[in-house]
């Protein structure tokens, strides 16, 4: 073959040749790299799957359907009706009272009996409880997020349990 006739196959051979060479380079540089790091490798902590897991959910258990002495909520004679969630409930709460349009309302509580349950805040439109485009889960008893709204006047707020429908008081905030 004379190479000085054909220059154009001449360099397409080198350029093949060049770029073979720049491949099994990067392929080794990465293959270097993924060994150093211990990528894929598996590591002792795989015989507990629950050492590296961040988030656990509680085991089911039997639930019984009796009643017990806390759970009955009939009042004493000439007791008033209270609006408080029972201690078993949702309690929320709203650390202001008044904010400017889109201004931040921090939405606070207690749900004792919910552990690891995840939470929907819901707001009063037209006459009926609509989701509003936030969730939280409780840990340790408690919650806590925050909503913006532009929706001038009077807003009230509640929040439900996405499993038991077990809802929070309410809590009313003015914007505007």
């Amino acid at each position: 073959m004379d190479t000085e006739n054909r220059p154009v196959l001449t360099g397409l051979v080198a350029l093949v040749g060049v770029a073979v060479v720049i491949g099994l380079l990067g392929g080794l540089a990465v293959l270097v790299g993924v060994k150093a790091t211990g990528i894929g490798e598996s590591t002792g902590a795989s015989a507990d799957p629950s050492a590296s897991a961040t988030f656990r959910l509680p085991k089911p258990s039997e639930t019984s359907t009796e009643t017990t002495p806390e759970e009955t909520t009939e009042p004493s004679a000439g007791a008033e009706p209270t609006s408080e969630a029972p201690a078993t409930g949702i309690s929320l709460s709203a650390s202001q009272q008044s904010v400017s349009p889109m201004q931040q309302i921090d939405l606070t509580g207690t749900y004792q009996a919910g552990e690891g349950a995840i939470l929907q805040v819901q707001r009063m439109e037209n006459g009926a409880w609509s989701d509003f485009p936030v969730t939280m889960s409780v840990s340790g008893g408690t919650f806590a997020t925050y909503v913006q709204t532009s929706r001038t006047g009077p807003n009230e707020f509640r929040v439900v349990d996405t499993d038991s429908d077990v809802v929070s008081n309410e809590v009313t905030v003015t914007v505007g």
